[in-house]
């Protein structure tokens, strides 16, 4: 049997001897002690400064454990025995490695107090069993590829078990300042490399406790390998705890939207900013100095020009003096949403109230006599071609809506699934794109079939007749009309063939569809647009493309289907843009001034059809419903996008 003598400030192993004297506690020890000694005969040995022991490759292993700092950690009040349960013998036999489990015990210890019902006042417990589930699932929790007998790292790699402090304590402050060095034992090129960051040099250097350390970019018990996505998208957020004005101006940059979308093939900011090596942004030796900032831009987009390296991934419109056009573009849009729906959402509202109160008024009564008509007609309003080009249009606009707000509001629960149901952004992105050609080819169609019309009626086409779009005098005075009815000022005006609303449906698209589409097709194309215009202008570009694409989704479910569809005098469902005729009594009411002009012209006659078949009917009631429903869907889910981005 070997024994140990422990002497003051030394170790010595006494094999020669079957008796061994324990003189620091003392006592005479046995060749064997079983039982469960206390700290104190614990610390009669591993209290003494420089003990160690062989360990089992035979290198000496210190085993001093400090009293007095001991004392003052988490574990100091516990037993030496709780943790190393299989000590049965004074002095222990050398060469032996004992085996110590941070997991059963933090277990073991939270059924105790789970089954006594004190959990509230040990929570901290539950978070220790909480940290253990997810150190389980970690890199480090699993085989080491040297040596699969061993896991790459355990507790006490990471952790000295005798010296573990509460949040908040000096001690604990200290303790963080040593976790570049632990990890290092490990990862010694990363950390070789961390002590020439910003980082390192304020931690391992000037001693300050808030700067960041490998934990806090890599989490702490979580740890995963470094190329996967799941880590990537972890280190980008973690930044953020530190940094956090600057990761919510990252997260409104298409970088960071497709990063909240849980995806990892965009720019994150340790692609950019370095991730061990980090400098700040003047010195000379980091990737986003601007004389390094275009080799960064290249390591993506390879075809990158000089106009890449103005771009603002942190720009925001809160501060004009460092981001102007930012903040111009920025508020503009805000003062275009907000005047727009000041206007159309309170003509909506009093328009509705006027619109219900009549029709109680009058419920049991016909809008118009019936008996002068020819009854079962139709008024036909719209030829097919224009039906067709409606529907194309309203089917690419929803697509776009889908797809563009999936990606403008990424943060809200619904963008994640809906990307994943559309394969992916890069995929979601195609479909966008095909949406948006579509979408412009119909408009750009629409403007030849326009310009052509003209050309074959120029002398003789009324410009400002009631045939045109051109906005003219009588719409405004409709316009006060309108309202004066609203207030029950007045009766309720008739209109010609194109009323107020509809000439600003006309034309809404002309402003939209220019915006969004310049500013699309820039974004599409960023090497071209990088080759002769600045890179602030990608941050207006997606301003303007976002807040405008907002403007014309929410205008189209809200005041569009309204003024079409939800009004009581149209509500479910106006099939008018489906079958392309509208019956002649209704046709009567709503456009009046028209009516009387084709009656007195004799002309009236040209525009009657017969009432749609049943198939078609039924067909168009079908369509319509489904268009409804999904631009519902749409806008519920936008809204839920506003109201978010409002409370954020």
């Amino acid at each position: 049997m070997t024994g140990v003598v422990c002497l003051a400030g030394a170790s010595v192993i006494w094999p020669e001897h079957a008796r061994a004297a324990n003189l620091a506690s003392g006592k005479a020890a046995e060749e064997k002690e079983v039982g469960n000694p206390d700290n104190d005969t614990c610390l009669a040995c591993h209290g003494n400064k420089g003990f160690a022991m062989p360990a089992a490759d035979g290198k000496m292993r210190g085993l001093h454990v400090i009293k007095d700092r001991f004392g003052k950690s988490v574990h100091g009040k516990r037993a030496c025995q709780e943790c190393h349960t299989d000590i049965s013998e004074i002095p222990h036999k050398p060469g032996v490695t004992h085996k110590v489990s941070c997991v059963s015990c933090h277990e073991a210890l939270w059924d105790a107090v789970k089954a006594e019902k004190k959990t509230g006042e040990n929570a901290r417990l539950g978070v220790v069993v909480q940290q253990i589930d997810k150190y389980m699932q970690s890199i480090h929790a699993r085989p080491s590829r040297e040596d699969q007998s061993r896991t790459n790292a355990t507790c006490y790699n990471c952790h000295d078990p005798h010296y573990i402090y509460t949040n908040g304590s000096p001690e604990r402050q200290q303790w963080r300042l040593s976790i570049p060095i632990v990890c290092g034992k490990c990862h010694a090129r990363e950390s070789a490399e961390y002590a020439t960051s910003v980082h390192g040099k304020a931690v391992l250097n000037d001693k300050n406790t808030g700067a960041a350390i490998c934990s806090d970019c890599h989490t702490t018990h979580d740890v995963e390998r470094p190329v996967r996505d799941s880590a990537k998208l972890a280190i980008t957020k973690n930044c953020g705890n530190c940094h956090q004005n600057s990761l919510k101006s990252y997260t409104g940059t298409y970088h960071g939207q497709i990063n909240k979308l849980g995806y990892a093939y965009t720019a994150k900011c340790f692609d950019c900013h370095g991730s061990h090596t980090i400098q700040r942004a003047d010195d000379p030796k980091s990737k986003v100095h601007s004389a390094n900032r275009l080799q960064t831009c290249q390591k993506c987009h390879k075809e990158a020009t000089q106009g890449f390296t103005t771009f603002q991934p942190h720009g925001t419109a809160d501060d004009f003096g460092r981001y102007p056009y930012i903040w111009i573009a920025s508020k503009f849009m805000i003062q275009l949403l907000l005047g727009t729906f000041a206007f159309f959402w309170t003509h909506t509202a009093l328009w509705f109230y006027r619109e219900y109160k009549d029709r109680q008024a009058r419920k049991s009564r016909p809008h118009v006599r019936t008996d002068e008509l020819l009854l079962g007609k139709h008024f036909r309003r719209f030829p097919l071609l224009w039906r067709i080009g409606h529907l194309i249009f309203a089917l690419s606009l929803m697509i776009l809506t889908l797809t563009g707000m999936s990606v403008f509001y990424a943060e809200t629960a619904w963008a994640p699934v809906v990307m994943n149901a559309l394969g992916g952004p890069q995929a979601a992105a195609y479909i966008h794109r095909v949406s948006a050609v579509i979408f412009a080819s119909v408009f750009v169609g629409h403007l030849v079939y326009v310009v052509v019309h003209l050309r074959e009626s120029w002398r003789s086409f009324q410009w400002f007749g009631p045939n045109s779009f051109i906005p003219r005098w009588q719409d405004l005075w409709d316009i006060v009309a309108m309202f004066k009815w609203f207030f029950n000022l007045g009766p309720r005006p008739v209109f010609d063939r194109w009323t107020y609303w509809e000439k600003f449906d006309y034309w809404a698209p002309f402003w939209g569809v220019t915006i969004i589409g310049v500013s699309g097709f820039m974004l599409w194309f960023p090497n071209t647009t990088a080759s002769f215009l600045p890179g602030w202008t990608f941050n207006v570009a997606t301003i303007f493309h976002g807040e405008e694409a907002l403007l014309a989704a929410l205008f189209l479910f809200t005041v569009h289907f309204f003024n079409n569809h939800f009004r009581p005098d149209k509500f479910p469902l106006d099939v008018v843009m489906f079958t392309g005729s509208v019956p002649l009594e209704e046709f009567k009411h709503e456009h009046t001034v028209e009516y009387n002009r084709l009656v007195e012209s004799g002309e009236l006659s040209k525009y009657l059809v017969d009432e749609p078949s049943r198939p078609m009917a039924l067909g168009a009631k079908i369509l319509g419903f489904t268009l409804i429903a999904f631009g519902l869907i749409l806008l519920v889910l936008v809204l839920i996008g506003v109201i978010g981005s409002l409370m954020g």
